[in-house]
């Protein structure tokens, strides 16, 4: 009898084997798509993150230009005028764009439309500049190094 008893005992452990077996390559072939899946939406994502950030810096460099190519900034009420949210200065920042892209006080003041002494100024902290040169600012902070020298 125990001989019966082992033998039976054998053969549903081989079962039990032999169905674990199945579902776990049933399993493996879910997690090998799922893992693929996976890799292609993080590829489609930063794909997606990389044309975002271009279309952000286009945007950007377009707003600047058009800014720096007007010799009279619109009235804050004026159709069409920038986006009305409210800029911090900050001197030693000025001064540091300044001193990475370069360029001297009086070049930096014809980017942002006004004169070298102005920027001078402000990096000294003997002046601050008011809301439309703050948006004129920022929008040359947007610049590359390459496109503030053209």
């Amino acid at each position: 009898m125990t001989q019966l008893a082992s033998v039976l005992r054998a053969e549903i452990v081989r079962v039990a084997r032999k169905e674990a077996r199945a579902e776990i390559e049933s399993l493996k072939k879910a997690s090998t798509q799922h893992r693929s899946a996976i890799a292609q939406l993080r590829r489609e994502v930063a794909e997606l993150q990389k044309q975002l950030r271009q279309a952000g810096r286009e945007t950007a460099r377009q707003t600047a230009r058009q800014l720096a190519s007007a010799s009279r900034p619109a009235a804050p009420d004026a159709p069409g005028a920038p986006d009305a949210t409210p800029r911090r200065f900050s001197a030693s920042r000025l001064a540091a764009h300044r001193a990475k892209l370069g360029i001297s006080a009086a070049a930096y003041g014809q980017l942002v439309g006004i004169g070298g002494q102005t920027i001078f100024n402000w990096e000294q902290g003997k002046s601050r500049p008011n809301a439309q040169q703050l948006q004129q600012l920022a929008a040359v902070r947007a610049l590359s190094k390459r496109e503030t020298l053209e």
